[in-house]
């Protein structure tokens, strides 16, 4: 192991009780979508049922949760890429939040980024994309937190901008000692908020969201700008908002 990474009885020594409310970001979820494909109301619910029964499994112990919540934790294909509490292939879902919208909408606009880097003949959006931000509470007895004393003295891996090995090895080492929660510092905010990451569903307090946020990105060769509708916020991240990732710093921006 990694001499960066915690021991097991450093976790259960750092475990504490939290209890508060996570926000989380993605495209927004409209049943319009489907309804442009049918003719009635009987029709939608035997698509979305359709499209339902086409996604991976949800686990039994998630499946009284809203797929809002619920969708992270989902298995049957392997996970694409590594993120920063989770490792590439059939692996435990994560469900990453932040406690404030903004943080949740920054992390959101540095991804439609990165999709951009990824794609460099891609031209820019013509129009704004519809996302939604959404609020959930959270309550465990085992939670952890990366951004104070004494498992901040390993910042350096914990916010790292590409390398997530050591914080995978975190979160494996975490679960095998139960703990639920991870907070840490966002890398992507520029005010370094903190975001939360749920290792289990188990440590959702309630089943469905309790707020939502109607947000609009636009993404262009000055960066992303992201508008909500209620309450009205308006922020932007230009050229050198997510600068110091290697992929931003090599953005293609006039296409």
């Amino acid at each position: 192991m990694s001499p960066s990474i915690s021991t097991r009885d450093e976790l259960l020594s750092s475990a504490q009780r939290t209890a508060g409310r996570c926000w989380r970001a993605g495209e927004a979820q409209n049943i319009i979508s489907t309804a442009k494909l049918t003719d009635t109301a009987a029709e939608q619910s035997v698509l979305e049922e359709l499209i339902e029964k086409s996604k991976p499994q949800t686990p039994p112990e998630c499946r009284h949760l809203n797929f809002l919540l619920s969708t992270p934790f989902r298995y049957g294909a392997p996970y694409p890429r590594g993120s920063r509490f989770r490792k590439a292939g059939h692996t435990p879902g994560v469900f990453y939040g932040a406690e404030n919208p903004d943080t949740a909408i920054a992390e959101l606009c540095f991804s439609r980024l990165i999709f951009y880097f990824e794609s460099p003949d891609t031209k820019w959006p013509p129009e704004a994309g519809e996302y939604t931000a959404f609020s959930v509470r959270y309550s465990t007895e085992r939670a952890i937190d990366l951004t104070n004393p004494p498992l901040n003295s390993r910042k350096t891996a914990w916010t790292h901008k590409t390398r997530y090995d050591e914080c995978q090895e975190l979160a494996d080492l975490a679960r095998s000692v139960a703990i639920e929660v991870i907070k840490y510092s966002s890398v992507r905010d520029p005010k370094i908020q903190t975001n939360i990451a749920l290792l289990t569903c188990r440590a959702f307090a309630d089943t469905d969201p309790i707020e939502r946020q109607a947000w609009h990105i636009i993404l262009s060769s000055n960066g992303a700008r992201a508008l909500c509708e209620m309450p009205r916020v308006s922020l932007d991240f230009d050229r050198n908002a997510f600068s110091g990732d290697p992929r931003i710093d090599g953005m293609k921006w006039e296409r």
